[in-house]
């Protein structure tokens, strides 16, 4: 299958195989077998297995992918793969056959708008350090390749996204804390996001927790923080429970910040933020009700 699929070193696949192939693929249900029974592959089997899925994926037929359309009508093929996480002999294999789907729109929505999405905020967590690392970048793929439609799926499941995601911002696992942070700095600045950052940022409890963050004993987790904590202070539409926190602060933030990671002399930018930062607390006044 992988020759006829992917050529030889001299010569090209042949069209009209690679169209019976695949054909037979989806008809009698071989491509679900080869996912379903991975396991029962041996090592180099598992990574041709790999090899024919994502090929036979990115397979065109003019402006048609036919396997997209397949796996969008029996989508359990998503959900197998995602399931491969738990399976450690096969997670890393099932991690770039699910990347690989998660290219295409269809198959990302199909992910993000089911009830199996959430297994990610479990897979993050996982002891085995390679997968759970395996696990975020999928995660990770799945929250910022397709930006209209995790907008959109954002905006629709905001409040029980958000409860799990602050979990992960508190996790006894420093990388997961440190990714998570990493990420969410980058959702909450895209521009196509901007409804969701808007809410975040008008929640009092987010805050609380970023203030927490930049006391961090890590430094890179600090400075994660503080990338998410500029979008709190530097915004022009604070609501009113934000300015009370960062007035009743005023004097403890202004002094924490002019000596917070006084080391990175090197990074302009980040000394530019800090003083603008500073000079947006102290300028702060209390409103009149």
């Amino acid at each position: 299958m992988k020759e006829i699929l992917c050529g030889t070193n001299d010569k090209e696949p042949p069209t009209e195989a690679v169209a019976q192939l695949a054909q037979e693929l989806y008809n009698s249900g071989l491509l679900v077998t080869l996912i379903a029974d991975l396991q029962l592959i041996d090592f180099e089997g598992k990574k041709d297995v790999t090899q024919i899925f994502n090929n036979i994926l990115r397979r065109q037929i003019g402006t048609r992918s036919p396997t997209v359309e397949y796996i969008s009508a029996h989508p359990h093929i998503l959900f197998m793969l995602l399931k491969g996480y738990e399976a450690p002999q096969i997670a890393l294999r099932c991690g770039i056959m699910l990347r690989e789907c998660i290219r295409h729109e269809p198959l990302a929505k199909i992910i993000l708008f089911s009830n199996q999405f959430r297994d990610f905020f479990k897979y993050v967590e996982l002891s085995t350090f390679d997968i759970a690392s395996d696990a975020f970048a999928t995660f990770k793929d799945l929250l910022t390749r397709h930006k209209v439609l995790v907008a959109d799926f954002l905006e629709q499941n905001y409040d029980t996204i958000f409860e799990d995601y602050e979990k992960l911002l508190q996790s006894e696992n420093y990388v997961t804390k440190r990714q998570s942070l990493k990420l969410l700095g980058e959702l909450i600045l895209d521009r196509h996001n901007f409804a969701i950052m808007t809410k975040y940022i008008s929640k009092p409890e987010n805050l609380k927790l970023m203030m927490n963050l930049l006391r961090d004993k890590s430094p890179n987790i600090q400075f994660e923080a503080f990338h998410v904590f500029k979008v709190f202070v530097a915004s022009p539409h604070k609501t009113q429970p934000i300015v009370e926190i960062l007035l009743k602060n005023q004097p403890k933030l202004i002094e924490f910040l002019s000596s917070f990671q006084k080391e990175r002399t090197d990074d302009e930018q980040f000394t530019d933020e800090k003083n603008y930062l500073i000079k947006q607390i102290r300028d702060l006044k209390k409103t009149t009700p």
